[in-house]
């Protein structure tokens, strides 16, 4: 039986910034949305959570739930070095660690003797390491697989551990309701909804074929998940799938010709990034990319994403996306552009050995 941890940090962000400076603990604080116009919450503290705020909300609607909201431009840098601190202290226990941003991770100790190989031991004392250390306050699930164990960490936010044993586990998942269930977004709850299912339970009374034809592919990993099956292990090597940018506008744009024109900064900073990756990941080696894609997002918040499969780094196909991406407006104001890359995988070692007789 595996032992998972999920570590989850309480609003990571702002609680650097609150740690940093004890007069914005006790008021409602937000990180990002630098433009009250067009700017975007990163994250915020609990204070201003009880407002409605959230991450990914507009600035302005933020504000308009709570108009004393404190908005702090952040300090990314800042952020980064405190999740390697964070991450040092993982590998104090366990070096089958797993990130999945910067202020969350899964650990895998089952082979691990430190607290007499107790999985609830080890997280209890990372919780305190943190705490006593970086000054921060992280909440912890316990459970024999990853997703139970995510769904946990979230169960007594903040500063809190959930334990869930194997022979609790059942009871845990059957009752669980389905939007907390990774990768179960708006929609697809919104679909459930429309089918009766509520609760796992319900998924576990339903013909899993039906299920199937109507998810697809994620209507068997709803099935597992609802019957508290996940076989994923913790991957200590998350491959970078994409690299992108975006710049959000201060004002809505309505021309093709005015998109165009923030295409060489995009394409600059673009580049910038594939640059800083090959020097990290590649050793230097171009990368190799498997798609180039285009994003707008509309006056009304809606997206949309044009993307082409393409082996080769080519500007001018960003051009042509962004003709495709703007039609789909139908006359909208654009408030985003984006540009990204999708990576393909790093090819075989066996495909870069030349045969003999080309040697």
């Amino acid at each position: 039986m595996r032992k998972i941890i999920h570590i989850d940090m309480d609003c990571f962000y702002a609680a650097v910034e609150m740690r940093d400076d004890p007069t914005l603990r006790d008021i409602p604080l937000a990180i990002g949305g630098s433009s009250k116009q067009r700017g975007v919450i990163s994250t915020c503290n609990y204070p201003a959570r009880k407002y409605g705020v959230r991450s990914a909300m507009a600035t302005a609607y933020a504000l308009r739930l709570c108009p004393d909201l404190v908005m702090v431009k952040g300090r990314m840098e800042l952020y980064v070095k405190e999740s390697m601190r964070i991450r040092e202290i993982f590998a104090d226990f366990t070096d089958i660690i797993e990130p999945l941003s910067l202020d969350e991770a899964y650990l895998d100790v089952t082979d691990s003797v430190h607290c007499g190989g107790s999985a609830t031991l080890i997280a209890q004392e990372i919780r305190t390491r943190i705490h006593n250390e970086l000054g921060l306050t992280a909440s912890a699930g316990v459970a024999s697989c990853k997703f139970v164990a995510k769904v946990a960490s979230d169960e007594n936010k903040p500063d809190g551990i959930c334990v869930i044993t194997p022979d609790k586990q059942d009871t845990f998942v059957r009752t669980m309701a389905l939007e907390k269930i990774p990768g179960v977004g708006k929609v697809t709850l919104q679909k459930l909804h429309r089918m009766g299912l509520a609760t796992c339970n319900d998924i576990r009374q339903y013909p899993f074929e039906r299920l199937q034809k109507e998810l697809g592919k994620f209507g068997a990993v709803l099935w597992d998940r609802a019957h508290g099956v996940d076989e994923r292990e913790v991957n200590v090597s998350r491959e970078r799938k994409s690299i992108g940018v975006e710049r959000t506008l201060n004002d809505d744009i309505h021309t093709l010709t005015q998109c165009y024109d923030f295409l060489p900064v995009l394409l600059e900073k673009l580049s910038e990034r594939i640059a800083a990756h090959e020097k990290k990941h590649t050793k230097g080696e171009s990368v190799r990319i498997k798609s180039q894609g285009v994003k707008l997002k509309f006056s009304d918040f809606q997206l949309t994403t044009v993307e082409h499969r393409q082996q080769k780094f080519d500007a001018e196909v960003f051009s042509q996306l962004l003709v495709e991406a703007y039609e789909r407006g139908r006359g909208r104001g654009i408030r985003l552009v984006g540009l990204h890359i999708g990576l393909a995988e790093p090819a075989p070692v066996e495909q870069l050995i030349l045969p003999l007789e080309y040697q």
